[in-house]
């Protein structure tokens, strides 16, 4: 059995989908699902139970004990987390995103379940020590996250990177993955968090101007920022190929290695609608303009040299993909 926090949300729903494919009822998702139609992320799919955040840790204590409906928790996939970038609420972040984390890994040494867990880009901050998944406590002092939602995943990035130097302190797998800046099916929750294919594709189909932050940065000109996008299957994928090579550990990135421009994504989204491109350029808001990343490119030689070697999609059929195949039909979910 694997246990999927977060599972209901955008990656982890992805995540769901393909453990389900591969094996029906064999994933248990822990989340919140509210009133919303954050459930429509799961409703194709056969998982053996919804639980919780605050039932969870009592499921997995008691993993050990189950009968032969369920068998015992082989391994942890903790996406779940406070996301916004923009949340000002420092404790609340910290509870769900670093005190449960802490004590889900405790759980998971308790009984022996592997753990993978979702980090962040965030980490890295504006990027001035560069984006090297280096987990060493050392490597990790050197980083400042720019908002306190990067900050409670690099704190808990510190906290397994000293745990994990003692085999008694450690699950017998983990693995950490820093995502950059992730696109494709089921993010339609996540309202202005979505990713900018997400937020902006309506506006093309409705033959409204796609609309792009104008730079603040003398360095960069008007769309000329970049960001290192790569397409939720590939999150998955290596996700998967972790849950199949269970004597791979360490803190990875988890980008394609190419950085492009929002400028490509607006091209690549009317080049999917078959429309020529309209854009305007709007200021920065105020509120996010000193915390806002003009780059971000993942190193992901770490990950290739731990043994992954499938290729990323391109930003082009990524998004391609993403439009044609969920955000122009009548059913966008996976």
């Amino acid at each position: 059995m694997i246990v999927v926090t977060g599972g209901a949300g955008f990656i982890g729903s992805n995540l769901v989908a393909a453990l389900a494919a591969r094996e029906p009822g064999g994933v248990v998702v822990s989340d919140l699902l509210g009133d919303g139609d954050k459930w429509r992320n799961l409703a194709k799919h056969e998982v053996a139970d919804v639980l919780p955040p605050d039932q969870l840790l009592r499921y997995l204590a008691n993993s050990a004990e189950r009968g032969a409906e369920w068998g015992p928790v082989d391994a942890v996939v903790h996406l779940g987390a406070n996301s916004s970038t923009t949340e000002t609420d420092v404790d609340l972040v910290l509870r769900q995103n670093f005190a449960y984390s802490m004590t889900l890994w405790r759980l998971c040494v308790a009984h022996g379940i592997r753990l993978i867990y979702a980090s962040s880009a965030a980490t890295y901050g504006g990027g001035e020590a560069g984006f090297d998944d280096n987990g060493s406590p050392e490597a990790l002092s050197s980083l400042r996250p720019l908002n306190p939602y990067g900050w409670s995943k690099h704190l808990f990035d510190q906290r397994v990177a000293r745990l994990s130097l003692n085999a008694e302190t450690r699950p017998p797998q983990w693995a950490g993955l820093k995502f950059f800046n992730v696109y494709g099916p089921n993010e339609y929750h996540k309202g202005p968090m979505q990713s900018v294919v997400a937020q902006k594709y309506p506006l093309v189909h409705d033959g409204q101007p796609l609309t792009l932050f104008r730079s603040h940065n003398p360095d960069y000109a008007d769309g000329e920022q970049v960001r290192d996008f790569i397409h939720v299957d590939d999150c998955v994928a290596v996700m998967l190929w972790l849950l199949d090579n269970p004597g791979v550990n360490g803190l990875f990135n988890v980008g394609t290695g190419k950085a492009r421009s929002f400028l490509d994504v607006a091209k690549a989204i009317y080049a999917a609608a078959g429309s020529n491109p309209n854009i305007d350029f709007v200021d920065t808001p105020e509120s996010i303009r000193n915390q806002y990343q003009y780059f971000t490119e993942a190193k992901v030689e770490r990950l290739r040299e731990a043994g992954y070697t499938a290729p990323f999609l391109s930003l082009e059929d990524g998004i391609a993909h993403y439009v044609t195949r969920f955000l122009a039909t009548d059913d966008p979910y996976r």
